[in-house]
């Protein structure tokens, strides 16, 4: 079996900051396959030529947003996040939760707390209490993350 080329720097650099286009094949504009400067792996570019189409150009946003491998509504997202964060709108932004839910600071308090008073308790033990003192359902696993990212916190303030 052949060995898969190696990953050009450009497209190692969309990884890594999370903007390659996931359908490059999809963008049929001539912008981008009469010339090697317009690269339809990089999403960023895709997104504003498709919106400078429609801005500059005036072409539909029906027929922008088939010509770059987009839907109506993927075009009006990148339109409205250009006109209010600018370029840097266009960058896809991270999914996910950006900070523990349930472990708060508070809760993650009362954990230490609790640990201080009697080292012996695990994780396990902890739940209950939490449940009962927050009303909220932790997972051991959750709290023994909690107490983890805590203790690397400490240790690089010091």
């Amino acid at each position: 079996m052949p060995k898969p080329p190696p990953e050009d720097a450009k497209l190692r650099n969309l990884r890594e900051q999370g903007a390659v286009n996931p359908h490059p094949q999809a963008v049929a504009d001539d912008l981008f396959t009469a010339s090697e400067f317009f690269d339809p792996r990089d999403l960023i570019q895709v997104k504003y030529e498709m919106l400078r189409r429609v801005e500059r150009d005036g072409q539909s946003v029906t027929k922008a947003a088939a010509g770059f491998g987009f839907s109506r509504p993927s075009f009006y997202q990148a339109q409205s996040a250009l006109a209010q964060r600018g370029l840097a709108g266009l960058i896809p932004l991270k999914r996910g939760p950006k900070q523990a839910r349930k472990l708060s600071a508070a809760v993650l308090e009362f954990v230490r707390q609790a640990r201080r008073d009697d080292p012996s308790l695990s994780a396990r033990d902890l739940v209950g209490r939490i449940r009962e003192r927050y009303a909220v359902t932790v997972h051991p696993r959750t709290i023994e993350r909690g107490l983890a990212r805590d203790q690397k916190k400490r240790r690089g303030s010091e």
